[in-house]
């Protein structure tokens, strides 16, 4: 098929890279043309801007940081809707508003193109890995064309209902992802202290019911080796569980907890960690503990 794709990034790049390698000809833009040289070097054609990746593109993705560069690409001045035809399926795999791209459909459909929310779940790791879970909102139809260029960066491509829906599902798992990663936090300074060597309590934990992928797969590669080095930046899991915590305000749902782990990614925020992977966030239980959980190298 031949692709446009917008956000040539952390997340963006590696799925690029997974789509050429499946036969897909691509077009691609980013704000810095360099993140793109390797794609480029696949064979990938440059654009100019988000309008130029549209013509000759069966589908044009983004893949980007925050809702408001969502809707700049897909709306605004040399945007993608500038150069859609009613033949053009539009893909966001960002991690977006389920209202903002509810917007973005209806605007587009006034020209005929058709719009899918796609957000994507395994971080840096699972997008160079072609094993991602993919959340798709929209129509059903519109899916099944769409599906076998997702299937290039995918493993778990799931179709979530309509327009907003996979965005609602990648929301609801990145506040659980993000929850349970400052809980973890919590639980594992309480026991370090407590006595237990780290290993032996993550590998009680990992093996018992309170095992997760945060445990057995995040930390080991981030906290765990006290690597910060992205990953998934904590400004964007801040952005996440505050967009969260909007939807719950949005729909009159009682979000306490939610607030509390919003409150802390806002702490790690105000520190200056922005940049830094997710994991950095348990920081902040360390220092108030006195516990660091690291794990000597192998």
């Amino acid at each position: 098929m031949k692709l446009g794709f917008i956000g040539t990034g952390n997340m963006g790049n590696p799925m690029a890279v997974n789509m050429i390698k499946a036969g897909h000809e691509l077009v691609v833009h980013d704000l810095r043309r360099e993140s793109a040289t390797n794609l480029l070097e696949m064979g990938a054609t440059w654009a100019d801007s988000p309008k130029d990746t549209v013509p000759g593109s069966e589908i044009v993705f983004t893949s980007l940081p925050v809702p408001r560069d969502v809707e700049a690409v897909a709306l605004g001045e040399n945007g993608v809707l500038e150069g859609a035809t009613p033949e053009t399926i539009y893909v966001d795999l960002s991690t977006n508003s389920p209202t903002m791209i509810r917007s973005i459909h209806q605007t587009c459909a006034q020209k005929g193109v058709a719009v899918l929310d796609a957000p994507v779940s395994g971080g840096v790791y699972g997008a160079a890995a072609g094993t991602l879970a993919v959340m798709v909102g929209g129509d059903e139809e519109t899916f099944k064309k769409v599906k076998p260029a997702l299937d290039s960066i995918g493993t778990h491509v799931v179709y979530c209902g309509p327009i907003g829906n996979g965005s609602v599902c990648k929301i609801c798992n990145n506040l659980l992802s993000m929850g349970i990663g400052v809980l973890l936090s919590e639980a594992l300074t309480m026991g370090v202290k407590a006595g237990v060597d780290l290993a032996v309590l993550a590998d009680a934990i990992s093996n018992s019911s309170g095992g997760n992928k945060r445990l057995t797969e995040k930390f080991p590669r981030f906290l765990f080796k006290g690597n910060f080095e992205p990953g998934f930046a904590t400004a964007l899991a801040a952005k996440d569980v505050r967009l969260a915590t909007d939807l719950g305000r949005e729909y009159g749902i009682p979000m306490e907890l939610s607030n509390l782990v919003d409150q802390r990614h806002v702490e790690a925020m105000l520190r200056g960690w922005g940049p830094e992977d997710s994991d950095a966030v348990a920081r902040i239980q360390e220092e108030k503990s006195g516990v660091q959980l690291r794990l000597p190298e192998n």
